[in-house]
């Protein structure tokens, strides 16, 4: 009966004509694992295929919910993080192993038909592409960055620039418009390409025949692609992909936070693979902008193409080319230093003002040289817990960037600064003697620039003792001169422990925050009270505890081992903030969410960090299917039955 219906099939079905087609060629000099590549990058596309139709099922391409869908893919799934990792080091491998694979032709001169060299280089543009309009589809701070970054710099582009820049973003900012297009571009249009040009190349390289070996003396004598060289391409395509396994089970991307444009500590980079234009675009600055963001990468892409049309020497061997293999090296030499150089840079420090952003956005006047070096510092040491500047920042003490510091002259500063206790000799302000000079006198420039800034007159001050005012836990007379601290009515009244009952989670306790960020954010806004990693007993006069309650480790009230739990429980507070016990406790926590102090987003990734410092991983696998160690252990029990059949069979055949 098989026979029969094998029969119908190869009838209706030209599979002998295309097998012959396929697999029916010598390849000149025998084979050679160098010839893998190609096969390698099939398979590599393949994966990225079924792996991103799957992700196609849970992903929703909305500004609104793109990063939660791929968080739950991720973490609700069965099997859902082995299928995104796996698209996410398959789309890193795809670029890596077509550069190599370029590389490879290039030194055995394989570009002597530029047609097949040209669908080549057209493959690389459109894996770049890919990349590039991947990162953007989680909607996270990374993928956010990488796409505002990527099509500002299409701006740059004379004439055209911003009709580009349009036609990426679908308007003048990153939105829900920019995100559709993304997604369009990635899924409806590159993808597609890519598989044209993979078959095209395909094509062509059949249609040419393989190159064979540079020595004419190997060329006598071939061997069958099937079944001799394919064997060594499914060696090779086997150990890239359990890499790749490898890869997702040990090194999974990070969770970055929802893309937060507001969120000016984050500092991006571009990827890997575009880390070395990025590099290059820091040595053009003004009118010469357009020769780092357009010139460089058209020049780099125009040696590609007219490689085979300049080079018309019919020599082949390596070591017979050493003008070309020079070029060879400074070409790759420029990409490869430049890369290493843009990693070890850091992120870009001068990201756009976009809409919401405004409120962070500080003007240093140039009369106080050392005002941006203070203004790192103020945030470094945490004082944004307690101090708020142009809108942002906590409301303990008095708003400096307002009449906080009005009166208070250098000096004065000085001496608060290394001694706060020098003028109030109740005040709970810490002491920054650790300091060095040079770094007091910059703090204290970017103190009176703000006052420059906004008056017009240098003003002054850094008390924090006025953080004793904000909970009403002083006299006026204690706390010495001062504006009036504003004190939030949702804030439950002193005596009152924590959070009232009614007081709900914020939408940041649903959300899977990035605990790299939230670090740093918890040393400007919270290490001041809670200490460096939440380990420090901060005096509280007044509380009946007489401490601000560490947080390494946590209330064990607060603590759970259920990540969606412990984040519920830490949102209630730092939501709409709390009263400590006692008959006037001097701090009390601020609601950083009700204030606005903080966006959700922030918070949300303050909780990832404070979780992490109690040893839970906000983004753990709830549903793993199979947790990830587990699987590489079985893929390697696999692996190996396999390899044991292989040798037994061959030994059985010899």
């Amino acid at each position: 009966m098989w026979s029969h219906v094998w029969k119908w099939f190869t009838d209706k079905w030209p599979y002998y004509g295309l097998r012959h087609l396929l697999l029916d060629e010598d390849v000149p000099g025998g084979t050679s694992y160098f010839y893998t590549l190609g096969t390698v990058i099939l398979v590599i596309f393949a994966v990225q295929v079924v792996s991103g139709i799957v992700q196609l099922f849970y992903y929703v391409p909305s500004v609104d919910h793109a990063y939660d869908s791929v968080s739950y893919l991720r973490t609700q799934v069965p099997f859902g993080w082995f299928i995104h990792n796996m698209h996410y080091w398959g789309a890193q491998a795809m670029v890596f192993i077509v550069t190599l694979h370029m590389i490879r032709v290039y030194i055995w001169k394989g570009y002597k038909n530029p047609l097949t060299w040209l669908i080549g280089v057209l493959q690389l543009l459109t894996v770049m592409a890919l990349s590039f309009t991947g990162a953007p589809l989680v909607w996270d701070m990374k993928g956010y960055w990488d796409g505002e970054v990527g099509s500002s710099i299409t701006s740059t582009v004379p004439v055209v620039g911003d009709i580009f820049t349009k036609l990426l973003r679908g308007g003048e900012t990153m939105g829900q418009l920019a995100l559709s297009r993304f997604f369009i571009f990635h899924v409806g249009i590159l993808t597609p390409i890519l598989a044209a040009l993979i078959g095209s190349h395909i094509a062509a390289f059949r249609f040419t025949g393989v190159v064979g070996s540079w020595d004419e003396r190997k060329n006598r004598f071939s061997a069958p692609l099937w079944p001799d060289q394919l064997y060594k391409d499914s060696v090779t395509s086997t150990i890239v992909f359990f890499i790749l396994i490898v890869l997702c089970v040990f090194a999974p991307p990070s969770f970055s936070g929802a893309a937060d444009p507001s969120n000016t500590t984050y500092l991006p980079k571009p990827e890997w693979n575009f880390l070395f234009i990025y590099q290059a675009l820091k040595y053009f600055h003004g009118p010469w902008e357009p020769v780092g963001t357009v010139g460089v990468p058209f020049v780099l892409i125009a040696l590609l193409i007219v490689l085979p049309f300049i080079d018309r020497s019919p020599e082949r061997n390596a070591v017979r080319r050493p003008i070309a293999m020079a070029c060879l090296v400074v070409y790759g030499g420029f990409v490869v230093v430049f890369t290493i150089l843009g990693w070890l840079s850091p992120g870009f420090t001068q990201m756009p003002i976009l809409p919401g952003a405004e409120k962070k956005a500080v003007v240093k006047p140039q009369a106080f040289p050392g005002a941006k070096k203070g203004e790192q510092l103020f945030n470094s040491e945490g004082c944004t817990a307690c101090h708020r500047v142009n809108g942002a920042g906590g409301t303990l003490g008095p708003d400096l960037s307002q009449e906080g510091l009005k009166g208070r002259d250098r000096q004065w500063l000085r001496d608060q600064i290394r001694n706060p206790k020098s003028h109030f000799p109740t005040s709970i302000m810490p002491s920054f003697a650790k300091l060095t000079d040079d770094e007091v006198n910059d703090l204290i420039d970017y103190l009176l620039s703000l006052g420059a800034g906004s008056s017009g007159s240098p003003s002054s001050d850094v008390t924090g003792q006025e953080r004793a005012q904000a909970a009403g836990a002083r006299s006026n007379d204690a706390a010495g001169p001062g504006p009036t601290p504003r004190v939030n009515p949702q804030k439950p009244a002193a005596g009152h422990a924590h959070v009232p009952a009614e007081n709900l989670p914020g939408p940041a306790a649903y959300v899977i925050g990035d605990a790299v960020n939230g670090a740093v954010l918890f040393k400007q806004q919270c290490s001041s009270c809670h200490g460096p990693d939440g380990k420090d007993h901060v005096p509280n006069p007044g509380s009946i505890d007489g401490t601000v309650p560490p947080l390494n480790p946590i209330d064990p009230e607060l603590f759970n081992a259920a990540p969606q739990i412990f984040a519920e429980n830490i949102d209630k507070i730092i939501q709409h903030g709390s009263v400590p016990p006692g008959p006037s406790p001097a701090i009390t926590m601020p609601a950083w969410g009700d204030t606005h102090s903080l966006t959700q987003q922030e918070i949300a990734n303050i909780e990832a960090y404070i979780m992490s410092l109690n040893k839970v991983n906000r983004a753990r696998l709830m549903h793993p299917g199979m947790e990830p160690k587990d699987f590489l252990i079985l893929v390697v029990a696999v692996y190996a039955a396999v390899i044991v059949v292989l040798l037994s069979a061959r030994r059985r055949a010899s």
